[in-house]
């Protein structure tokens, strides 16, 4: 018997630094870490100790003989893997053990941000004794796209949650949410309070096809959609029509899938999870019974990881539906195919898919690969979409790019949604990369003092995981610069910092604001067998966290 990672994988490496015998890779310190869909173990080499399954923050990890139907191929995907990555010989520890730190007193931190970027950051910071953390986050409830990105029916991946609540827990720490850096404090009043600033900001905005009819009515970011049923209080009072019969998305990454996969599943099904209530009574009255996907690529090249194209199969009353002759392969995907299993799994899926039976009266996620919109139909709303197919071919350079052929037609549909990647925007006093979309740094160190983590550092790559090897790297810098001097040291205290929050944002709200916040949900949640039931009015979240944050509104006064 062997254990097996599973779709929920979130790859953040503590499986890795528990494993006894070097089973689980890529590892953080290898070359395909930072593009890998998940973690495999190796079952020849795994020794059946479950070390993995209880390090695991999401519950990803099951032993081969425990696996449910719907979760046989990942034994198959595990093992695959090591036909192209043969076991390393040797063992290489996760995490050296760092040099000990000089004695410079207390290391404070502001870490702007409550995401998983900003939480892993705060869990490497309070590894050390001599370190407080403040953390600043302009909307009332922490921990970012798990909160507001991660799909409802996605429970597992959400769990990553309970292992960021254990920093929270230190005396330590100290959360101030609905406080926003620009507005309330000023990133010199957050110098002044601090050896260091750790911004992690993520990726608010989204691009932009920058197509005629981008913005008519019925035309959308799916990262506004996806906000908009997972409760984000920004898009809470949002609407979608939902009265046509069919939506087109453009991109095929994780995100489109997400979004298909919500607009075609079982009501019934959704109304057991965490989704907005709102979003739920919408869908309700949903017409829409088919949904099509684009992408630039061909199936070799899909954007999506295979345990998402995967599940897919599992959704009741839904086919999934592919052209055949999307599936013919040019030299580059016939080429990535015989080299990478992952690949070969990826058209392997879309092969089984193209050859599933299409059933009547059943919902539709339709994909279509070598296809790009080149044009938004309506008047004044949305009534369809031009697509145009792509073909592969060289650049100046001999990179292979997806070239517009005028080769088109047109797709009848009333809603559109854009789900072609997010995009960092500059932060108010640091440099911005407007071509990346990053503020640019040398291993998170923007300057001595500030530094970046997590989408604003790398740009929106990666998965939840990915976040933790990125905050390591900052911290480590973050600490060095530290531990040899360079930090010049603060000019107020946690009790002075205090006192200015009060004055100026007398109505945050802290942990135990967030506490009450939590119960609340979830307390509703149980009366209707929900995980939780969203509070998603950013006014009714403020005021629950303010009647019950804990007098005096001084940090220090939690000690």
């Amino acid at each position: 018997m062997a254990y097996v990672i599973t779709q929920t994988c979130c790859n953040d490496a503590s499986c890795v630094a528990v494993c006894p015998v070097n089973c689980i890779h890529p590892t953080p310190d290898e070359r395909e870490f930072g593009s890998a869909e998940m973690l495999h173990i190796d079952p020849q080499t795994c020794i059946d100790c479950g070390a993995c399954a209880d390090a695991c923050p999401v519950e990803a990890i099951l032993p081969d003989d425990k696996l449910e139907p719907s979760q046989a191929r990942f034994a198959e995907i595990n093992a695959d893997y090591y036909r192209a990555h043969p076991m390393p010989e040797g063992w290489n520890p996760l995490v050296p053990t760092p040099a000990a730190p000089r004695d410079r007193g207390t290391l404070r931190v502001a870490v702007v941000g409550a995401g998983p970027a900003a939480c892993y950051a705060t869990q490497e910071l309070l590894e050390r004794s001599d370190v407080e953390v403040e953390m600043f986050d302009r909307l009332p409830t922490p921990f970012g796209l798990v909160r507001a990105g991660v799909a409802p029916d996605h429970p597992g991946t959400k769990a990553v949650t309970e292992s960021f609540e254990w920093s929270f827990r230190r005396d330590a720490f100290a959360l101030h949410l609905d406080t926003e850096i620009g507005r309330d404090l000023t990133h010199a009043e957050l110098l002044d309070h601090h050896h260091a600033v750790v911004y992690a900001v993520g990726a608010s905005a989204d691009r932009r096809l920058g197509i005629p009819g981008e913005d008519l009515e019925g035309s959308h970011a799916a990262t506004e959609f996806v906000a908009w049923y997972n409760g984000h209080p920004d898009y809470a009072n949002r609407t979608f029509d939902l009265s046509g019969e069919r939506a087109v998305i453009v991109g095929n990454g994780n995100v489109a899938i997400d979004v298909a996969r919500i607009l075609a599943m079982d009501v019934e099904d959704l109304a057991r999870t965490d989704i907005a209530d709102h979003a739920l009574e919408a869908l309700r009255h949903s017409n829409i019974r088919e949904i099509v996907l684009l992408g630039r690529r061909g199936p070799a090249q899909a954007a999506y990881s295979n345990p998402e194209f995967l599940a897919l199969g599992e959704l009741e009353g839904v086919d999934i539906v592919i052209d055949e002759a999307d599936l013919e392969l040019d030299e580059a995907g016939a080429n990535a195919v015989a080299s990478d299993p992952a690949v070969a799994m990826r058209v392997q899926l879309a092969r089984e898919y193209a050859g599933s039976e299409v059933r009547e009266g059943n919902r539709r996620i339709v994909f279509r690969y070598r296809a790009v919109p080149a044009e938004v139909l309506g008047t004044d709303r949305v009534d369809g979409v031009r697509v145009a197919r792509t073909e592969l071919v060289e650049d100046s350079e001999g990179a292979l790019v997806a070239r517009v052929t005028d080769d088109v037609d047109d797709i009848d549909a009333g809603l559109v949604l854009r789900s072609i990647g997010y995009r960092g925007v500059p932060v108010p006093d640091l440099p911005f990369d407007d071509r990346r979309a990053v503020v640019p740094s040398t291993g998170g160190r923007v300057d001595v003092g500030v530094y970046v983590t997590g989408w604003i550092k790398r740009g929106p790559s990666g998965v939840i995981g990915t976040n933790k090897a990125c905050a390591k790297e900052t911290v480590a810098t973050l600490l060095a610069d530290f531990d040899s001097g360079r930090l010049a040291p603060p000019r107020g205290d946690r009790r002075s910092l205090g006192k200015l929050l009060a004055e100026r944002r007398p109505d945050r709200v802290d942990l135990d604001g967030w506490r009450a916040i939590d119960a609340a949900e979830r307390a509703a949640g149980r009366a209707s067998g929900r995980p939780r039931i969203k509070i998603t009015e950013r006014a009714a979240l403020v005021e629950l966290g303010r009647r019950r944050r804990r007098l005096p509104l001084i940090g220090a006064a939690r000690r």
